[in-house]
């Protein structure tokens, strides 16, 4: 075994990537119980990682830095001055290259790239079939850490720590807009985050319409207040009935509220993304409607009857052999069209048994 005594990871960009990263520190510090564990991430998703127990220090990098090549310099003569024995650099791209090269560690582990690898002492490739429920991106991530010891499981489950505090100021915030207990309530993740990963609103709507008549449950809307147009459309689209049940003015106004809010759900449905990554991460149930672009077996992570997927290839398993994501993605309108309402519903239908 070799001894670990300081590790950095590093993770920029995306929420439900800094998520899903977060498992190396947890594996680090289970393998490695005295090993002072970083965590290099982008500012924007601190609150993923607030109150996790297995990282020592985090490392922000702001969009300041992204701006600035002293800055970025700086930030490299940091972590250099750390003395770091091990970094895995997950995002893999030319400037967590850079600072990953940067700190002179021994062991530095990456992805095989043909424009980073040079930066890295380890590198792996990776896999394309899943091993375990935990999904590609999860197995991925684990086989990184094999560069410093071969003693790690392959699946670990991402995790997020809400307080008392915040469960008691969700808990007001559902009384305070008089939301019935005794009905189920379920969090929506009406947008995805872009377009071309956002499930079509009418389609949407019809499938809200089920889930009111079905369950006479109350909707929460997951989204941010410059989207509130998109919003309001979705529920012009909906039912008259649908929209007596939906809560449109309660919303998380920070992400670690929307975290609350959703603990205090039955069920969160809608778009494959962060929000579906966040629901997991705190076992809350979830229905996710995936592009048609998007990977299943990369991120359909721990798929169960409690954490439903819908996604283009259980309808179409064909087009995924004769066509490459990348094409898919260019006509991702046309191939959403093909998830129709209907095949949602009755997907929706069972699991909503299972909940």
């Amino acid at each position: 075994m070799t001894l670990i005594n300081k590790i950095l990871i590093i993770q920029q960009k995306m929420i439900g990537d800094v998520l899903t990263s977060s498992i190396l520190c947890e594996a680090i510090k289970q393998r490695f119980p005295k090993a002072e564990v970083h965590y290099l991430i982008n500012s924007h998703t601190l609150p993923v990682i607030e109150n996790n127990p297995f990282i020592d220090k985090k490392i922000v990098y702001t969009a300041e830095i992204a701006k600035s090549r002293k800055a970025k310099k700086e930030l490299r003569k940091e972590l250099k001055s750390e003395g770091y024995n091990a970094v895995v650099d997950v995002y893999s791209k030319i400037g967590s290259a850079r600072m990953a090269k940067s700190t002179k560690a021994p062991i530095i582990v990456g992805y095989k790239k043909w424009y980073t690898k040079s930066a890295y002492t380890d590198v792996y490739s990776y896999n394309t079939i899943s091993e375990t429920e935990a999904g590609i991106a999860i197995e991925n991530r684990m086989m990184l850490l094999q560069a410093i010891d071969t003693g790690f499981s392959k699946a670990l489950k991402p995790k997020l720590y809400v307080t008392d505090k915040e469960i008691a100021f969700a808990k007001e915030q559902l009384l305070n807009h008089q939301i019935d207990t005794s009905k189920p309530l379920y969090m929506i993740g009406i947008l995805g985050s872009s377009d071309s990963k956002t499930y079509p609103l009418p389609y949407l709507a019809e499938v809200l319409d089920y889930l009111v008549e079905k369950t006479d449950g109350q909707l929460l809307f997951n989204y941010i207040p410059n989207q509130v147009n998109q919003v309001d459309t979705l529920y012009e689209l909906c039912a008259k009935n649908t929209q007596l049940h939906i809560k449109k003015d309660l919303y998380g106004k920070s992400l670690r509220e929307f975290i609350a809010l959703t603990s205090q759900c039955d069920a969160l449905i809608g778009n494959e993304g962060g929000a579906i990554n966040m629901a997991k991460a705190i076992n809350i149930p979830t229905f996710s409607i995936f592009s048609p672009w998007i990977m299943r077996a990369a991120w359909a992570l721990y798929e169960n009857k409690h954490n439903v997927v819908v996604h283009l290839e259980d309808i179409n398993p064909e087009l995924y052999k004769e066509m490459t994501l990348r094409q898919i993605q260019k006509k991702w309108s046309t191939y959403y069209k093909a998830i129709t309402p209907d095949f949602a519903i009755q997907q929706l239908s069972v699991f909503l048994k299972s909940i």
